[in-house]
C-alpha cells in the first residue's frame, strides 16, 4: 500500500499541466505539417530539387543524393514529432536540420541573398533577414514541441520501422521518377561562363540563334516577354558570330546564359536549316523540340509550344 501510494504521488507530480500539453501538441502539428510536406515534395520531385540545390552552391555530383537524404530526414522528423512517444526525437532532429539550414545560409549569405528559398511548400520566401526570422520561429516551435514531451524509453524498433518505411517510399518514388524519363539524353553538361553547367537536373531551354538574324531577334524579343516557370533556365547558343552574343541578349532583353558548345549540343540535337531553333530539356532528357517561330504572330509560336511543354505560364 505504501509503495503504491508513493508511486501514485510521484506520477501525479510528473503530470504535465494541460496548457503545456496543448502547446506541445499544437507546435508538433505545425512542425510536422511543414516538414512532412517539404520532405515528401523533395522525395517525389528529386530532379527538380537537385537542380534547385545546385543553385544554392551544392556540388552537382552531390545534389541528387543530398536531395534524397534531406527529403528522408525532413519526412522522418515530421513523422516522429507528430507521434507523442517519439516527439522528443522528432524535436531534436527537426531542430538540428533548422540550425544546419541557418548556419549554411549564413556562411554563404553574400552569394545567396535574394534567391528564392521556398524549400517548404507552404512557406514562400527568399534569402534575406526574414529567412532567419522564419527559421528561428520554426526552431522555437520545434523546441516547444519537445520541451514538454514525455521522455522516450525503448520503442526503438517502431522508430526503425518508421525510418524504413520512409526509405522505401523514397526508393519507390525515385524509381518512378527515373522510369518517367524519356527522350534523347542530353549531354552531361556544357560550358557557361567558363564553368560546367549541368543539363541533368531540372528544366533547361536551349535556344540556338544567329546574333545577326532578324528572325532570331524577333523570336528572342517575344520570348523575353513570356512568363517563364521559376525553375526553367534558358541557355542561348549562338550558331555563328559568338562575339555578338552578349549584345544580342542585351538588345532583345532575353534573360539567358550563353554557351558556345554548339558542336556538342548540335551533335545531340541536330536541326535542319537555319535558326531560330530550341530544345526543351527536363531532367537530362529532351522533352520536345521548339521549332516553330511565327514571324507574323510570335504570340502564337513559340509561346504555344513552350506552354504545352510546361516551360512558360
Amino acid at each position: 500500500m505504501n509503495v503504491s501510494t508513493t508511486a501514485d504521488r510521484l506520477g501525479g507530480a510528473l503530470e504535465i499541466p494541460a496548457w503545456k500539453s496543448t502547446v506541445s501538441h499544437v507546435a508538433a502539428f505545425l512542425i510536422a505539417l511543414i516538414f512532412i510536406s517539404s520532405g515528401v515534395w523533395k522525395i517525389t520531385a528529386p530532379f527538380m530539387w537537385a537542380r534547385g540545390l545546385e543553385e544554392f552552391l551544392v556540388p552537382t555530383w552531390l545534389s541528387l543524393p543530398f536531395t534524397l537524404a534531406l527529403g528522408i530526414g525532413e519526412t522522418l522528423a515530421g513523422v516522429l514529432i507528430l507521434v507523442p512517444h517519439y516527439r522528443r526525437w522528432g524535436s531534436i532532429l527537426s531542430s538540428l536540420l533548422l540550425v544546419a539550414f541557418m548556419v549554411y545560409i549564413g556562411i554563404h549569405y553574400p552569394q545567396l541573398v535574394g534567391k528564392d528559398c521556398s524549400c517548404f511548400p507552404i512557406v514562400k520566401r527568399t534569402v534575406g533577414p526574414a529567412f532567419f526570422v522564419g527559421d528561428g520561429a520554426m526552431l522555437l516551435l520545434a523546441m516547444l514541441a519537445g520541451l514538454w514531451a514525455k521522455p522516450v524509453y525503448g520503442r526503438t524498433r517502431s522508430a526503425a520501422v518508421m525510418l524504413g518505411a520512409v526509405v522505401v517510399f523514397s526508393a519507390v518514388s525515385y524509381g518512378m521518377a527515373v522510369h518517367s524519363l524519356t527522350g534523347t539524353p542530353a549531354p552531361e553538361s556544357v560550358m557557361v561562363d567558363g564553368k560546367p553547367f549541368s543539363l541533368q537536373h531540372g528544366r533547361v531551354f536551349v535556344f540556338f540563334y544567329d546574333p545577326e538574324c532578324g528572325h532570331c531577334d524577333a523570336a528572342a524579343k517575344h520570348m523575353s516577354k513570356l512568363t517563364w516557370k521559376s525553375d526553367v533556365q534558358v541557355v542561348a547558343v549562338p550558331v555563328r558570330a559568338p562575339q555578338f552574343a552578349a549584345d544580342f541578349l542585351r538588345a532583345t532583353k532575353f534573360k539567358a546564359v550563353t554557351s558556345n558548345d554548339l558542336d556538342k549540343l548540335k551533335a545531340v540535337f541536330p536541326f535542319p536549316g537555319d535558326p531560330p531553333y530550341g530544345v526543351a530539356i527536363e531532367n537530362g532528357r529532351e522533352k520536345g523540340p521548339v521549332a516553330k517561330y511565327d514571324d507574323e504572330d510570335p504570340a502564337v509560336e513559340p509561346a504555344a509550344t513552350l506552354r504545352q511543354l510546361g516551360f512558360v505560364e
